[in-house]
Formats: structure tokens, C-alpha cells, sequence
């Protein structure tokens, strides 16, 4: 049976900067990623495969072209539509974690439930929280915990919603070797129990490799697109 579209982008462009200083960055991308799989992104710095993710995260707004995201369309949203709009569907992982620091492990995890409304918002927090083995840091904060700890943290936060699309940049950039292992380990373990669509941002081949398809990016274009039959990848 033929999996449905989770994201799919069409002639998207996308300009940044001001003056002499403005940057094509995306050039025509055309993309489908279908529902359930794993998709990394890999290309030399600067090749804009980083403002893809966030243009797919909704974080960027393609100047021209289309972008659909769990069968909504990004373009006509507002800002307040399109945070509530990745609050409900889209997790997302960043290489700096982007924990609040003077907020608990369990009130970090909780933020986003809370701005949903959802009066469960601190016991699917600690569930979440045990589920990557942090249950006895629920009280500490950001600067108390390591970095592979407050990494793991950042995972419960991005699956507590139940997204249908997990997006991670560089979420083992930076951790140890053995740390990021375990950090990778989690997120594809998560990606297949939920079927979860999966897209990351990597500098490293082996990573993207774990994926079901890797796609090189070049100077703002796909370059090539390679199956890689990875024993992550959710099957149909």
C-alpha cells in the first residue's frame, strides 16, 4: 500500500539577507517525503540544507513555491497559525538543545502541552522524561545536567506532542561519539514505535546512512538522491 505524503515541497525558493548582502539559498527544490520514513540531509556547509529543514519546520518562509506539511499548506498561515500548527504536528531537535534554563527538565518537556492547553500536560512530561531514562532529573535544571542529558531532555520535549514529523539539526553535533550513539539510537527507536516521519540535518555520513533515504543538497539544489535500505526505516 502506498504510504501518504507527509512534506512535500514544489519549485521552492528562498532568499535571505538584504541588499548586497541577499543569498539564493534554496533554488527550485522539489521534494515528497512520505509518511513514516526517515529521510538525512547531508551536504557541505553553506549548501543550504539547514534552511531546508527549517523552511519543512515552518521556522522559514519560502519566497516562492509551495510547501505542505502534514497535509497543510504553510503559505497561507499566519505566524500565530503556524506556531499552533507545529506545536500539534512537527518536533524539532536542535544541534544547541534550546532548553530554557530556568525551567526544570520536567517544566521544559511540559512547555508545549501547557501552550496546547492540555491538562496532562506534566504527567505526559515525566512519562516522556522516564521513556529516555531521565526520570530521576525531573527537578533539575538545563546547567545541572550534561549535555547528552539535557539532549535527551530536547527528545522528550519533541515527542511529547506525538508529532507526525520529527525534525532534527545536527542533534548529535554537539555530543560525544558514544553519546550522540545513544541520542541517534533513541530517536530512530521512537521514529519507528510511532511512525514517526523522520528528516535530519547531518556532517555525518554513517548517521545519514541509519536513514531509509539520504539526500544530497549542493549549492541550494538536490543533487542526488540515494535509498539506502536502512534497518531503521518503518516498513510499510
Amino acid at each position: 500500500m502506498k504510504k501518504s505524503i507527509a512534506i512535500a515541497l514544489e519549485d521552492v525558493h528562498l532568499t535571505l539577507g538584504d541588499g548586497a548582502g541577499r543569498v539564493h539559498i534554496l533554488k527550485g527544490i522539489d521534494l515528497e517525503i512520505e509518511q513514516g520514513t526517515s529521510v538525512g540531509l547531508v551536504g557541505p556547509s553553506g549548501s543550504g540544507k539547514s534552511t531546508l529543514l527549517m523552511v519543512m519546520a515552518g521556522l522559514e518562509r519560502a519566497d516562492t513555491g509551495s510547501v505542505t506539511v502534514a497535509g497543510t499548506g504553510l503559505g497561507p498561515l499566519s505566524e500565530d497559525q503556524l506556531a499552533r500548527f507545529r506545536g500539534r504536528n512537527v518536533g524539532i531537535i536542535f544541534q544547541s538543545f534550546h532548553l530554557v534554563p530556568n525551567m526544570t527538565a520536567l517544566e521544559n518537556v511540559a512547555v508545549p502541552l501547557e501552550l496546547a492547553g492540555d491538562g496532562d500536560a506534566f504527567d505526559k512530561a515525566r512519562a516522556e522524561l522516564e521513556a529516555v531514562g531521565l526520570g530521576h532529573r525531573l527537578s533539575h535544571y538545563p546547567a545541572q545536567l550534561s549535555g547528552g542529558e539535557q539532549q535527551r531532555v530536547a527528545v522528550a520535549r519533541a515527542l511529547v506532542v506525538e508529532p507526525e514529523i520529527l525534525i532534527a539539526d545536527e542533534p548529535t553535533g554537539n555530543l560525544d561519539d558514544s553519546t550522540g550513539a545513544q541520542i541517534v539510537d533513541m530517536m530512530f527507536a521512537a521514529q519507528k514505535a510511532r511512525g514517526t516521519t523522520l528528516v535530519l540535518v547531518t556532517h555525518d555520513p554513517n548517521l545519514a546512512a541509519k536513514c531509509g533515504r539520504m539526500i544530497r543538497v549542493r549549492s541550494g539544489e538536490i543533487e542526488e538522491t540515494v535509498a539506502t535500505a536502512a534497518p531503521h526505516e518503518v516498513q510499510a
